[in-house]
């Protein structure tokens, strides 16, 4: 699975120049950190006030605040063979020949897989009202990033068990961290987990049949994602999975072509004091008419969950619905 064809369906709305280089050094730093270097006069201005805010806006749907990036910076003088090697760095800098701020971007420059983002303008004003105005886009940009850099880690290793439980039951590879071999075969339905004692990740894919677009209204999903997880019991007899409707954000996207929901939430266990934070993605499987749903979530009572979500985010991307297994059989079979 290549780069393009795991997140092809996210576009960033700006002009930027990509550039790319053959380079052998392991990028540094960890996911979701984004390193500034900046001069110290800029940083503490308004325009490194605003960028800071952008990147540490709270991620949406976690029981507790957590930034979406974590921010560190640098002046220029600190810029060397070190700190150039950090997965995600963001030079911003004033220079008065630019008529208004712009983004430049380069990939693998120093270390792979890397992104060095220029963001210059001519004033520290301009600066400051220009991320503000692409807030998103800079979050999309490196929320992205992030994504395919996990996506295309679990193509090249992933828990092969479950990837053939799951082509056995759907027609469908997708592809999980290894650490995840805890397995609960069901009825159209597949749990995975791993055997975390403070915290526990999981994955789950289930179907079924599609109708109309009626399953995918936001108390239909929540309906279905109650009926499937009854599959997963609390520690309590009775105790079962269930859904926070107060907390449940349904949105439609695009993945690789393929109309996609993605639904954001928090779980509970019922009766018992249990929870925590959920991503799904429903997709239509044109094959066989039946909604192919996807979804991790975590279990982290006092810990950081960002990172542990953003983690199996990737794996939901890593889906390859049955019409896409069968159009790279045929490719296959006529490049032979």
């Amino acid at each position: 699975m290549t780069h393009k064809q795991i997140f092809s369906a996210v576009a960033v709305a700006v002009a930027l120049l990509f550039a790319s280089c053959s380079v052998d050094p392991k990028s540094s730093g960890n996911p979701y950190e984004v390193m500034v270097v900046a001069e110290d006069s800029l940083w503490n201005s308004d325009a490194g006030e605003n960028l800071r805010s952008v990147l540490e806006t709270p991620m949406e749907m976690l029981p507790q605040p957590e930034p979406m990036f974590h921010v560190s910076h640098v002046t220029n003088r600190h810029y060397d063979r070190i700190t150039q090697l950090f997965r995600n760095i963001i030079v911003y800098k004033v220079d008065p020949h630019y008529a208004k701020p712009r983004m430049q971007v380069q990939r693998d420059v120093f270390s792979s897989p890397q992104v060095v983002m220029t963001i210059v303008g001519p004033s520290a004003a301009d600066l400051a009202s220009y991320v503000k105005k692409q807030k998103q886009t800079l979050l999309r940009y490196f929320s992205v990033e992030e994504i395919n850099r996990e996506a295309t880690r679990l193509a090249e290793k992933h828990n092969i068990a479950f990837d053939k439980e799951v082509m056995k039951m759907f027609g469908c590879h997708l592809y999980i961290p290894v650490d995840l071999k805890k397995m609960k075969v069901g009825e159209n339905f597949i749990w995975a987990s791993d055997d975390g004692l403070s915290t526990i990740q999981n994955i789950v894919i289930y179907s079924y049949p599609y109708a109309t677009r009626d399953v995918f209204r936001r108390e239909a999903y929540i309906a279905l994602r109650n009926h499937f997880m009854e599959n997963i019991p609390g520690r309590s007899e009775g105790s079962v999975m269930s859904t926070n409707d107060n907390f449940v954000e349904v949105t439609n996207t695009n993945i690789r072509g393929n109309f996609t929901q993605e639904a954001r939430g928090l779980w509970e266990m019922t009766g018992e004091a249990m929870g925590g934070p959920f991503i799904a993605h429903s997709q239509v499987d044109t094959i066989s008419k039946r909604v192919i749903v996807v979804e991790g979530f975590v279990y982290a009572p006092n810990k950081m969950k960002r990172t542990m979500l953003r983690r199996l985010e990737g794996a939901l991307y890593t889906l390859e619905l049955p019409a896409e297994v069968q159009a790279k059989k045929e490719d296959d079979q006529k490049e032979k």
